[in-house]
C-alpha cells in the first residue's frame, strides 16, 4: 500500500479549514491548524498500527528482544514504552468484582498461552460472571454468554507457555486510562461497567468490533446508564 500522498493531505487540510467556515477568502492560519490536525492524527494512525503489531507478537509468544531488533530499538527500550507499568494504581481505586474478572481475564490468557491480557481477554473476564458490565449489556438485551462465545472465537493460542505474571497490552491500557477517568467523573471506584464503557469506546480491536456488532457500541451504552438515574451504586456493584 502507498503512504499518503502530500497534495492529498495538503487538500484534506484545506477542506478541514473550509468546512470549519473559514470564508471565501483563503485563512492560511486556519490551513495551518488544519494541517496540524490532519498530521496528529496521522501520527495516531502510525502509532496505533504498530500498537497492533506489538500485540500481535506479544499474543504469538514474541520475546521484547525481538521486537526491538526489528523496531530497531533496544530490549529494554521497546520494553518500557509498550509493558504495562507496574504499581500505577492502588487497589482502593477498585470495586471488589473487578478482582473476580482480572482472574477471568488471566484464566482466559493462560488457556491460550498468551503471556499479555489483551481487550479480548478483558471482554472475556468482564462477561464470565455477573457484575456491572453484565447487567448494563442486560439492559440493552444483549445477552453475556453469547457475546463472550463471540469473543472467545477470537482468541489466537499463542507459542509459548503463558507467564506467571501479566503485562496489560498498549490498547488495554488505554482502556484502563478510559475507565479510571470515568469512574473519577462518577466519583466511584473504577468497576467493571467502567471498563466495558473503556473498550467500547476505544473503537478498535476484536472486543470493540464485538460490542458493536452486539449493538453495545459507545452511543448505546451511554444511553443505557442514563436510563438508569435512581439505580444506587451499591445494587450495581
Amino acid at each position: 500500500m502507498a503512504p499518503p500522498d502530500l497534495d492529498a493531505l495538503v487538500a484534506e487540510a484545506v477542506r478541514a479549514c473550509e468546512e470549519a467556515g473559514a470564508g471565501e477568502r483563503p485563512d492560511r492560519i486556519g490551513r495551518l491548524a488544519a494541517a496540524a490536525g490532519v498530521a496528529e492524527r496521522l501520527r495516531a494512525l502510525a502509532d496505533d498500527l504498530v500498537d497492533d503489531h506489538v500485540e500481535q507478537c506479544r499474543l504469538h509468544g514474541r520475546s521484547w528482544a525481538e521486537i526491538g531488533t526489528a523496531l530497531g530499538v533496544s530490549r529494554q527500550a521497546v520494553e518500557q514504552r509498550y509493558r504495562a507499568a507496574g504499581g500505577r494504581c492502588e487497589p482502593e481505586e477498585f470495586a471488589e468484582e473487578i478482582c473476580t474478572a482480572v482472574a477471568h481475564m488471566k484464566e482466559a490468557a493462560v488457556r491460550h498461552r498468551n503471556n499479555v491480557i489483551g481487550t479480548e481477554h478483558v471482554l472475556c473476564g468482564l462477561l464470565a460472571e455477573n457484575n456491572s458490565a453484565v447487567r448494563l449489556l442486560s439492559s440493552l438485551d444483549v445477552p453475556a454468554d453469547s457475546l463472550r462465545r463471540r469473543v472467545q472465537s477470537s482468541l489466537t493460542v499463542g507459542a509459548s507457555q503463558a507467564a506467571k505474571r501479566f503485562a496489560w497490552t498498549p490498547r488495554t491500557r488505554k482502556v484502563l486510562t478510559t475507565a479510571q477517568e470515568l469512574a473519577a467523573e462518577d466519583g466511584r471506584p473504577v468497576s467493571c461497567e467502567h471498563l466495558l464503557l473503556g473498550l467500547a469506546a476505544l473503537g478498535r480491536g476484536a472486543a470493540a468490533a464485538a460490542l458493536a456488532e452486539a449493538s453495545a457500541g459507545p452511543s448505546a451504552l451511554a444511553r443505557a446508564r442514563s436510563r438508569r438515574p435512581g439505580e444506587g451504586w451499591a445494587d450495581r456493584v
